[in-house]
């Protein structure tokens, strides 16, 4: 660890010590070491790192000790494109505010507004919610977008598209000038970049990280079979001992019946896309993180920012048809902090060609696999 690193660390109110000593952590990572002194100062901040770098901890750990808690009203605003990225941000807030007065809640659309309204009431320090939702309460002028002072877009670059950008750009038209915006995601393109710079201020310090030095240890494999074949390849897979993974697919019609193949073949599995209610796919997440099943089906939008640090196989039922797509799925094993994951696609002619194009522009090494004998294996040529 750097000597600025340990000052750092020891100026960090005893709450945030205590919370970092348990955590286990021994250093910053890149994009944390990066983004801390400029959030700290107040500057705007663009952030483009790996999956699993630690870009939560990167925003979370200053904003905390920005928050003053004799001051009973929201200072910061944190938004995310999912319920189940939401969650998972507001799991790590109360991880590491815990013991420090600091106070939080969450605002999902389709949950029950007139509850939210109400938790708003007893003024929270940190607000983490949907853009959708977060709006609609600014508009009833039931959370007040005038005392905040720091709003984050975490997976920013699914907050800046048509979809959300509209609502995104209200709810900071509503914030005053000076508000620190900070924006974080592992794939930022220019473009993104671009717009988000339409609302910050000039002298927004963009951070690129391209990989970690304490880089997470992933290997990408295929195995060539046909689309008919992928259930029973994905059956076998699932049955391998100490699998934990996720499998993924871009068509949610497919996916049902990928997950009805499974179940007939006396596999438990779990389900999460977009059309499932929420409180389903909170049900999902949470018996697949209990062990009650090995293995997760989901389409790429469900599971952005997914963190479950026990994921050790990535399955790509099809291969995406960017690379954008490949890199977020990918970073869901091997998170920083947790074991070796390896990413596993299942190949159809046409897709290995595209796969082994992704895997020359992402300079990774890719082997080809069979299953023998209920493990992985190098396919012999």
């Amino acid at each position: 660890m750097t000597e600025k690193e340990q000052s750092w660390l020891k100026e960090l109110s005893s709450s945030t010590k205590k919370a970092w000593e348990k955590s286990g952590y021994d250093t910053l990572t890149e994009v944390q070491g990066q983004a801390i002194p400029f959030i700290l100062q107040g500057i705007d901040v663009v952030a483009e790192a790996p999956t699993g770098s630690g870009k939560t901890l990167a925003y979370l750990l200053p904003l905390i000790e920005k928050v003053e808690t004799e001051k009973k009203n929201t200072q910061i605003l944190i938004m995310a494109s999912s319920h189940e990225l939401v969650m998972q941000i507001y799991h790590e807030v109360q991880l590491w505010t815990k013991d420090s007065g600091i106070t939080s809640m969450t605002m999902i659309g389709g949950a029950n507004i007139k509850r939210q309204m109400d938790k708003l009431k007893k003024k929270p320090h940190i607000v983490v919610g949907t853009p959708g939702r977060v709006y609609e309460l600014m508009q009833k002028k039931k959370l007040k977008a005038h005392e905040i002072k720091a709003v984050v877009m975490d997976e920013a670059d699914q907050l800046l598209v048509p979809e959300h950008l509209h609502t995104v750009e209200n709810v900071l038209k509503s914030t005053m000038r000076d508000t620190q915006i900070l924006l974080f995601s592992a794939t930022l393109p220019d473009e993104v970049i671009a717009v988000a710079q339409t609302f910050m201020d000039e002298e927004a310090e963009v951070i690129r990280v391209s990989e970690e030095s304490k880089k997470p240890d992933v290997t990408h494999t295929y195995i060539v079979c046909e689309d008919r074949d992928k259930v029973e390849t994905l059956r076998k897979l699932a049955r391998m001992k100490g699998f934990k993974g996720l499998a993924f697919m871009q068509d949610i019609a497919k996916l049902n019946i990928m997950a009805e193949k499974l179940t007939y073949k006396h596999l438990d599995i779990g389900l999460l896309h977009s059309d499932a209610k929420k409180e389903q796919r909170a049900k999902a997440i949470k018996e697949f993180r209990q062990g009650e099943y090995p293995l997760l089906l989901a389409t790429d939008v469900a599971a952005r920012g997914l963190d479950i640090k026990e994921i050790n196989h990535i399955v790509n039922l099809d291969v995406p048809k960017d690379m954008t797509s490949y890199i977020h799925r990918a970073g869901r094993t091997g998170r920083i902090g947790s074991q070796e994951g390896t990413v596993v696609s299942l190949v159809n002619p046409v897709e290995e060609k595209r796969l082994k194009k992704f895997a020359r522009d992402l300079e990774v090494p890719l082997e080809e696999n069979v299953i023998y004998k209920g493990n992985l294996r190098h396919a012999r040529k």
